[in-house]
């Protein structure tokens, strides 16, 4: 455990060391401009609008840290030769993988608290009321959707060319299934066959990663979640997560790291 330990804190130093640590908090004050702005208007439709704005922001930002900093993180290191050394220590793949995902879920997860604090300080000084639990849920959620999302390009990056073809790759792909992957299951059935039994399948195997978004908890004052709903999200998001790595660790161990 202390290797990937080891491995997870190189992996944070780096990302707050590289330009994202600066476009981190360019894009904070931005959202925190975005939010105090609303004391403007007096329009409680307006207000939700903002709020709405600056989650998506929050949305889109986490996602492209996660995106980016998973994807060059293994070609990185065959391009510098630091993974010989890395597993001549002796560190073995499944530890190199396990601490470079952990890594990047935590450098991910600090950004992702940023972000989180600034909007909920902003907008309760604003409106005055502070539904901490409802942020920590829509927070939660958030990062353990991206944990999804960080095993997926892991597993990219072993078999692209490139982290510029792994980050667009997959930042289509989470783009996709966010938007059409709740409504696969009704496009299947308005089609005829064989197309029909496709989508279908494609529904009931990708992750669905919309099920993590609580925006609308948020932004419209609905309360939490319920807590059992949570957690039952929290573990089918740690079985993704654990076959993207699975699926990641088998393609690594047959990878010749020489070409």
């Amino acid at each position: 455990m202390n290797k990937i330990f080891a491995l997870a804190g190189v992996v944070i130093k780096e990302l707050y060391r590289r330009k994202d640590f600066y476009v981190l908090f360019i894009l904070t004050a931005l959202l925190t401009f975005a939010a105090g702005s609303a004391n403007f208007f007096h329009d409680a439709k307006i207000v939700r609008y903002l709020k709405d704005i600056c989650l998506l922001l929050i949305w889109v930002s986490a996602l492209l840290v996660a995106i980016l900093t998973a994807a060059r993180q293994i070609p990185a290191e065959r391009e510098a030769r630091t993974i010989f050394p890395l597993l001549a220590k002796p560190v073995s793949r499944a530890q190199l993988i396990v601490g470079k995902f952990l890594g990047c879920w935590l450098a991910t997860g600090l950004a992702l608290f940023v972000f989180y604090l600034f909007f909920a300080v902003i907008t309760g000084s604003r409106e005055q009321i502070w539904p901490v639990g409802v942020y920590l849920e829509a927070a939660w959620m958030q990062w353990v959707m991206l944990a999804i999302v960080i095993g997926m390009v892991l597993l990219g990056s072993i078999y692209f060319a490139a982290p510029s073809s792994t980050t667009t790759i997959a930042f289509i792909v989470v783009v996709g299934i966010l938007f059409v992957g709740s409504h696969l299951n009704t496009i299947a059935l308005q089609q005829g066959e064989p197309v029909q039994s496709i989508l279908a399948f494609l529904y009931f195997t990708i992750p669905h990663l919309e099920w993590y978004d609580l925006r609308d908890f948020v932004v419209y004052d609905m309360g939490m979640a319920p807590v059992g709903a949570v957690a039952l999200a929290t573990l089918y998001a740690a079985a993704w997560t654990g076959i993207f790595l699975l699926l990641t660790w088998l393609g690594f161990r047959r990878k010749n790291l020489t070409t």
